[in-house]
């Protein structure tokens, strides 16, 4: 039979043998906190851009192109229509179209899809929709019955106008800018290889 120390002693070289497994096992507990995922994926409101002047002449347009259709829905007799046919589709356009991006911009949207010419696209969207205000606008004024709803309409629509004329001038700055920033990156590489080549050659003649 075994004495009261051996059985000490082997309870004692188990206790030491689980230990030391149990700090080899690969498979430890951690207690490090489980982050939760975000949902959204990181997407917030950038209050910055709606307090820039792409953001207010952004929410300006939307709100102009908005307040347009709404006038030009409200005519309910014309003869002829071509004028509001065509006011109705070009305030309805700027609209939508216009909108998005707001929301896009807002929404940093745009950092996600990095490959789109983002400033270029907004160039086409704000000059496309100053040429066809002015025009459809310009149609409308021409062609109507000097009704309160298109009288209305003609004038938010030279007033949506020229806030689309400011933000094309803007965009068009912006997106020179742009480019001339991107041109300059390859130049500098170009000009920094040149120089490293002459002080390789300087450092080693035989080169020469």
């Amino acid at each position: 039979m075994r004495t009261t120390e051996e059985t000490e002693g082997f309870d004692g070289e188990a206790s030491n043998t689980s230990m030391i497994s149990g700090a080899s096992s690969p498979y430890q507990p951690t207690t490090e906190p489980v982050h939760a995922r975000n949902v959204l994926g990181g997407i917030r409101c950038d209050v910055d851009y709606l307090k820039s002047y792409f953001g207010i002449l952004k929410v300006v347009e939307v709100v102009l192109s908005l307040i347009g259709f709404i006038c030009i829905e409200t005519i309910m007799m014309c003869s002829p229509c071509g004028g509001v046919y065509f006011f109705e589709f070009v305030s309805c356009s700027a609209f939508v179209v216009t909108g998005v991006l707001l929301v896009i911009f807002c929404l940093n949207l745009h950092t996600k899809v990095p490959h789109v010419n983002w400033s270029l696209t907004d160039l086409v969207n704000t000059t496309a929709s100053t040429f066809l205000f002015f025009l459809s606008s310009l149609v409308l004024a021409c062609i109507n019955h000097n009704t309160g709803a298109e009288i209305a309409a003609v004038i938010f629509g030279f007033v949506v106008t020229c806030v689309y004329g400011v933000n094309t001038f803007l965009a068009i700055r912006r997106w020179r800018l742009g480019n001339g920033s991107q041109g300059a990156a390859p130049t500098s590489e170009y000009i920094r290889a040149r120089t490293a080549s002459r002080g390789e050659m300087e450092a080693r003649p035989e080169l020469a």
